[in-house]
């Protein structure tokens, strides 16, 4: 497998962005990047990123989860931010994002997990979750979904899939900020465009909307239909919390809170934000999560 990795300056002196790398091996020759801060026996709350950003996008809610004494671990997904990146697109498949972020949790031996998981981050943690429910205490959902091709793709999507596919360029910076309601500083989309040195460091994240399964025939779906199956049963707390500024996720929220046993009676919330809710009310989220997450 050939593999390209970021040079460590790409990511010097990001804005808000000072914390100390950490890697973990998660396939053979496959390195992965994660954010671990906070009290190592701490209530451990796990953050997964969505297309095309990586844990940067949690640097405003890591510091508060750290403060209500928790340890916040928010990897970067195989293809982004600091960990390695494949160079062929065809070594991207959603299988392998499964197996490799399930190869990080175990791993870092973490149990009793609660998951904060949007966009893509979503369909890889709600597949870990459904595949293993016990691993994990409560699940926390902003603007994500567990895909099953059940239901129609909104045409934006179908836009969007394309221009990953054939656009001659893809500027990731541009892209995020795009999904905001907040309008990003250039030092903030330059942050985002850190990972993505060149047209070959961003085949993951060009791959990524072309592995979404719309079609009953996609390999993925039997998987994707077992987990969604198990999340039926899940009785645990399981919370939204979505940006209802997001013109194709923003009112998902509903399916899972019909399906899911654990999201009955929580305090769901649906807030001003765009897609990448995270960018615009971090602060917010996290402390939601935190009062949320306190002993009644």
């Amino acid at each position: 497998m050939d593999v390209l990795r970021t040079p460590d300056e790409r990511f010097a002196a990001l804005p808000d962005f000072a914390f100390e790398p950490r890697y973990i091996d998660v396939a053979s020759g496959l390195r992965a990047h994660y954010v671990d801060e906070g009290p190592r026996e701490g209530p451990v709350v796990l953050l997964l990123h969505g297309e095309p950003s990586w844990s940067y996008l949690y640097r405003k809610m890591i510091p508060v989860f750290v403060a209500a004494g928790m340890r916040a671990i928010a990897p970067d997904l195989i293809g982004f931010g600091r960990s390695d990146k494949p160079v062929r697109r065809e070594e991207y498949t959603y299988a392998k994002h499964v197996a490799w972020m399930r190869a990080l949790v175990e791993g870092l031996s973490l149990r009793s997990i609660t998951l904060f998981c949007q966009d893509w981050g979503s369909l890889i943690g709600l597949r870990l979750v459904g595949e293993d429910p016990e691993r994990f205490a409560r699940v926390v959902v902003a603007n994500g979904f567990l895909p099953t091709a059940e239901r129609a793709v909104p045409p934006a999507f179908r836009v969007w899939r394309a221009f990953a596919r054939y656009s001659p360029v893809f500027p990731v910076g541009r892209i995020v900020a795009s999904g905001c309601v907040t309008k990003l500083t250039p030092a903030v989309r330059a942050a985002y465009d850190a990972p993505f040195p060149t047209t070959k460091h961003t085949a993951g994240a060009r791959e990524f909307p072309a592995l979404v399964p719309t079609s009953p025939s996609d390999p993925a779906v039997p998987a994707n239909r077992a987990a969604w199956a198990a999340l039926g049963r899940f009785d645990k707390p399981f919370l939204t919390l979505f940006g209802k500024n997001d013109p194709i996720l923003g009112r998902a929220d509903t399916v899972l809170q019909k399906h899911v046993p654990g999201a009955q009676g929580q305090p769901h919330e649906r807030t001003w934000g765009g897609h990448f809710v995270q960018e615009d009310r971090g602060e917010f989220l996290a402390e939601r999560v935190t009062q949320w997450m306190a002993p009644r």
